[in-house]
């Protein structure tokens, strides 16, 4: 297990573990922009591939923080030339997860990682 000073979550809502933690928004929301790039017609239809752009409103990294990031930012960040080790993205894709009667996520049970995690 790993001890932190401070989880910071920098997605534009709350964010809440199914144990009843709450990490409230931050105001700093971490996005990545995607820009499209055309790679041929399947069938009479353009198709497209998305390239990530810079991440942009990522604090910088504090010793002993972890930042909570929407999926496509961790993605995108795995994709760098230096990747950033303190970010985690709520686990939505398990069987742990609840939803509401629309199927909005409610809570998740923990968090995801990509690569190495060194908070």
């Amino acid at each position: 297990m790993t001890t932190v000073n401070e989880i910071i979550n920098c997605t534009p809502h709350a964010i809440v573990l199914n144990d009843g933690r709450t990490f409230p928004v931050s105001g700093n929301v971490a996005r990545v922009s995607m820009a499209p790039s055309f790679v041929g017609v399947i069938d009479g239809i353009l198709t497209y591939r998305n390239e990530a752009g810079p991440i942009t409103g990522l604090p910088a990294p504090v010793e002993g923080n972890i930042f909570i990031v929407s999926a496509m930012v961790l993605d995108a960040n795995s994709r760098c030339l230096r990747p950033r080790t303190d970010l985690v993205a709520p686990s939505t894709g398990n069987s742990s997860t609840v939803r509401n009667e629309a199927g909005h996520i409610v809570s998740v049970e923990g968090f995801v990682i990509v690569g190495e995690f060194v908070a």
